[in-house]
């Protein structure tokens, strides 16, 4: 009788560190030789050209019946993944609130993995749970500083933060509307649609930003339980409602305040920029990531409340997990620190970058991103083939070839993209189409920024 071949080696455990080091150095050798093949910030060819090197890299199935082994699997595979990336770290990569996460990060995500705690119960999770409480404190006194019962929940990013908001509103008032910008993120109505809420009241937005006296005539006119949603940082033209005169009329009304500052929050480390966000602390709730402008690798978003009771609804109880007996006990009680059961310890990797970086290493990333689109906003108006949009609030640049229609700016746009040359993101602001730049990468440099330019000034004229 033949002896079985043993088990794959585990991640975990004093043995798992030697069994992951060969995979280690495997995975990133490919990385390297991944982009080298790819050459740029985007694989050659579009979605056909990408598709069918992924195919040609499986062969005739995803599921073979005899496996290749781990090296050849990681070779293939990872390799193929990097070619066809697009690469957040690559200066030409600029479409999307998509950031490059910092090395320190991505070592502290590999931890998270290999230990693989599950955030649902204490006995999985002994010292992330610990963790976890102590950085949502940390991160939850940066956005309510003096408040004494603030406190965060880890989500998955904007959209789940945005429609926990909308739960916990509804759930103090029964029912609840919510009213939203124009420019206001998607995941509100789509939050709306699965609480089973009336669709949000949309304000116009004449200049990008919520007009405060439409807000005043919206409110006026509404009745029931209200929640009103500003923006921090929208997704086209990284633009900051007028957050303290949306706080004074909701107070006014007697509404409530919450702010997506899903883009925009992490502005709070910056000594320099942190004004832009005056008045966030009045808001009820508030939604914060940090795979944004916090280069944390996804997912780590935030929700913070101002009063932790706040999230008193959240509470559950499954027997396996967290009975009430063990909780008269002392053990933590985790569920109701999500609406997920199963969750990875993603705030560790954040945990290691605020201990790394600290307020002021942080602050000194997002005033460098800053700056670059500031500068890149000077280029444009000095480019007389170009036109600029407006200055930039945060990190995000619009702009667009002068006189092109918007079929030209598209297909500028597709162009640079099917060539792998540029990464560029598009917004519709004042009835026109526009090429956005979203900087992200302290790594950028000056020449970076003009060689953007230079391709859409290049794609314009073939």
């Amino acid at each position: 009788m033949c002896a079985a071949s043993p088990p794959p080696p585990l991640a975990g455990g004093t043995s798992g560190p030697d069994a992951l080091r060969p995979l280690l150095d495997t995975v990133l050798d490919t990385l390297r030789s991944g982009a080298a093949e790819r050459g740029g910030p985007l694989p050659r060819g579009g979605p056909d050209g990408v598709a069918g090197r992924v195919r040609a890299a499986l062969g005739d199935t995803a599921l073979p019946h005899t496996g290749a082994g781990a090296g050849e699997a990681l070779r293939l595979l990872v390799h193929t993944l990097a070619a066809g990336a697009a690469d957040p770290a690559d200066p030409l990569c600029v479409a999307h609130l998509h950031t490059p996460p910092l090395a320190l990060a991505v070592a502290a995500d590999l931890a998270a993995s290999a230990l693989n705690p599950s955030m649902d119960s204490w006995d999985q999770a002994p010292a992330a749970s610990a963790l976890e409480a102590l950085v949502t404190s940390a991160l939850a006194a940066e956005v309510y500083p003096g408040a004494p019962h603030a406190d965060a929940l880890v989500t998955t990013g904007g959209t789940e933060s945005n429609q926990l908001a909308l739960l916990l509103a509804r759930e103090r008032h029964g029912s609840v509307r919510a009213v939203v910008g124009a420019n206001a993120h998607h995941s509100f109505a789509r939050a709306a649609w699965l609480l089973g809420l009336p669709e949000p009241v949309v304000v116009p937005t004449p200049n990008g930003t919520i007009d405060p006296v439409a807000l005043d005539e919206a409110l006026t006119d509404l009745t029931g339980p209200l929640l009103v949603a500003a923006t921090a940082g929208t997704t086209d033209t990284g633009s900051i409602d007028p957050l303290i005169q949306i706080a004074d009329l909701c107070d006014a009304h007697g509404a409530e305040l919450h702010v997506d500052a899903a883009y925009g929050g992490p502005v709070l480390f910056s000594t320099t920029h942190r004004v832009l966000l005056a008045g966030l602390d009045r808001a009820r709730s508030v939604t914060l990531d940090l795979h944004k402008l916090g280069w944390q690798p996804a997912a780590a978003g935030l929700l913070a409340v101002r009063d932790a009771a706040d999230l008193a609804p959240l509470a559950h109880t499954a027997d396996y997990l967290n009975a009430d007996d063990d909780t008269d006990a002392g053990l933590p009680d985790l569920l109701g620190r999500s609406l997920r059961t199963t969750r990875r310890p993603d705030v560790l990797k954040t945990a290691v970058t605020l201990r790394a970086l600290g307020r002021t290493g942080l602050g000194a990333l997002v005033d460098s991103c800053m700056d670059q689109a500031r500068h890149l906003a000077r280029l444009v108006e000095k480019a007389p083939g170009l036109e600029l949009y407006a200055a930039p609030t945060l990190t995000t640049v619009l702009f667009r070839p002068a006189a092109a229609g918007d079929d030209t700016v598209a297909a500028v746009r597709r162009d640079l993209l099917t060539d792998g040359r540029a990464v560029l993101g598009r917004a519709r602001a004042d009835g026109r189409l526009w090429l956005k730049a979203t900087l992200l990468n302290p790594h950028t440099a000056p020449g970076d920024l003009e060689e953007i330019l230079t391709l859409v000034e290049g794609s314009t004229d073939r």
